[in-house]
């Protein structure tokens, strides 16, 4: 029997009896980091690492969840269990489940180069691999974060120095908190939408670096933070919420702003290529470094990187699952 099959429940492991990010209610949950897509309320019981607990409760509410360490061996029914990072976001994991002397690894999201903020991904040596390929086309190389920091606060000094605010769209949880570990906090003040200030005051109580920032209240002005940097979910973008900062500049991040198309359709002035998933070079990169004999490819490009995977001596297979690529978790404009 496989150590992990794949069910319209989730990925299971028959020998612990647990799935892993499932999508329908379970018994008992492993989950790799708290994005909606991957941590979804309805479980019995979950487990996941201590750094992605507190977010995780944030956004699922009263769960029954239960913590483990990174590196930590568990075990579960007839099957070891353990969680190693996986550069994603802060606290997100790679989950590593061996039974009957054979191992493997479901990555959950990942990005191999080293962000200064989430705990560094860890190659973890199996026989399968279950990993992501949200960028798998070569078509996505990421350049230096540095290279993209500069820009980013290149274009916020020159609206600043025009007398205009500037609106990052980032999501809430991770790329937000990235790009303000990016930004040269002395251009100007860094104002938060709630969805991401919340989330920052829980990474701060756990002890993640973050500049200061202020969040926008009802009755914040415009006139009160002139030259200011607003970091806010994508949706807030356009909308009532933004109108208040009168004549300003927007701009949004994500690997998809790479491709033309996702620049013009998302109607922003500017486009920062920056992302917290692996390229085209990391995930071969990471897939190379597990030694896994099986590959199995879900969400993203998967026909075409399963193809180069086959075609360059892997063998690889593409797997349904439910789970999204980089910037389709949903985030409330209020």
């Amino acid at each position: 029997m496989a150590v992990l099959t794949f069910t319209d429940r989730g990925i299971y492991c028959p020998a612990g009896d647990f799935h892993i990010d499932p999508w329908r209610p379970v018994d008992r949950a492993l989950i790799t980091h708290g994005h909606a897509d991957h941590a979804r309320p309805g479980h019995r019981a979950y487990l996941a690492t201590q750094a992605a607990a507190p977010v995780i409760r944030h956004r699922l509410g009263d769960i029954n969840l239960d913590t483990i360490r990174f590196g930590e061996m568990r075990r579960i029914g007839a099957a070891n269990v353990s969680f190693h990072p996986a550069g994603h976001i802060p606290g997100s994991a790679q989950i590593r489940v061996e039974a009957g002397g054979e191992v493997w690894v479901v990555s959950g999201d990942y990005k191999t180069d080293a962000d200064g903020l989430s705990e560094p991904f860890e190659p973890v040596r199996c026989h399968s691999f279950i990993t992501e390929c949200t960028f798998g086309l070569p078509v996505f190389s990421w350049r230096p974060a540095g290279e993209i920091a500069a820009e980013m606060n290149a274009w916020w000094s020159a609206n600043a120095a025009a007398g205009k605010a500037s609106i990052l769209g980032a999501y809430s949880l991770g790329k937000a908190q990235r790009l303000l570990s990016l930004v040269d906090a002395s251009i100007g003040p860094i104002l938060t939408h709630g969805a991401v200030e919340a989330t920052n005051a829980i990474l701060r109580r756990q002890g993640y670096a973050l500049p200061d920032t202020v969040a926008v209240t009802p009755e914040t002005k415009a006139k009160d933070h002139p030259g200011a940097l607003i970091v806010a979910p994508p949706a807030a973008l356009g909308s009532a919420w933004a109108r208040r900062f009168g004549d300003a500049s927007t701009g949004f991040a994500s690997g998809w702003m790479q491709l033309r198309g996702v620049r013009r359709r998302r109607a922003t002035d500017r486009g920062f290529v920056i992302s917290d998933h692996a390229d085209w070079n990391g995930l071969l990169g990471a897939i190379r470094d597990t030694g896994a004999e099986n590959i199995y490819v879900t969400h993203g490009y998967t026909d075409i990187f399963a193809r180069h995977l086959n075609e360059s001596g892997w063998s690889a297979q593409v797997v349904p699952t439910e789970f999204g690529g980089e910037d389709d978790e949903t985030e409330s404009a209020a």
